[in-house]
């Protein structure tokens, strides 16, 4: 009794044939890394001679590079400035590139671009955000406890800022 086990039950070998032709979904994370960190204390060691009164300014940018056919690098920047909120001095400024190397197969156009500007930033966030925490409190200041950061809104704004730049540039000839 010598049946081919790998047909489907109803016979329809196409649509067998169909599901081998649509490109497998690959994602994973292959390394988190720091790729560039500063730290600066300019008003140091006088900065610690008056109660700490901080104004946090904060810059926050993603951007990746495709590394190989299915492996891409995304890094988030993170740039931390803070200032006497009296005096105005800057009491320290603390800068982190976190980057992390994917594998990504099987996405293309819009999917690949939410994947690289939203997800994989979420999954880089916490490390970023820890190295931040680090880095300042070994400068000898308390932590910065950033908060977390929603990817997905910033690429829906991003997208729609597209859009609305799109319809506005349009010209008729």
């Amino acid at each position: 009794m010598a049946e081919d086990n790998n047909q489907p039950e109803d016979g329809n070998q196409q649509a067998a044939g169909g599901q081998q032709d649509k490109p497998q979904l690959q994602f994973s994370l292959q390394r988190i890394y720091v790729k560039d960190i500063s730290f600066e204390s300019p008003s140091a060691p006088e900065v610690f001679k008056q109660p700490f009164k901080p104004k946090v300014g904060l810059d926050l940018n993603t951007f990746s590079e495709k590394v190989s056919d299915d492996q891409y690098e995304v890094v988030i920047k993170v740039t931390a400035q803070v200032s006497h909120s009296e005096s105005g001095n800057t009491s320290f400024l603390a800068e982190i590139q976190q980057a992390g190397l994917f594998r990504i197969g099987g996405l293309e156009g819009e999917q690949l671009e939410h994947t690289l500007e939203a997800f994989c930033p979420n999954l880089l966030f916490p490390y970023a955000r820890e190295c931040i925490d680090n880095l300042v409190n070994r400068g000898g200041f308390p932590p910065l406890m950033l908060a977390p950061v929603n990817f997905e809104a910033m690429y829906a704004r991003k997208k729609k800022r597209a859009a609305e730049q799109g319809q506005g540039t349009e010209t008729t000839q």
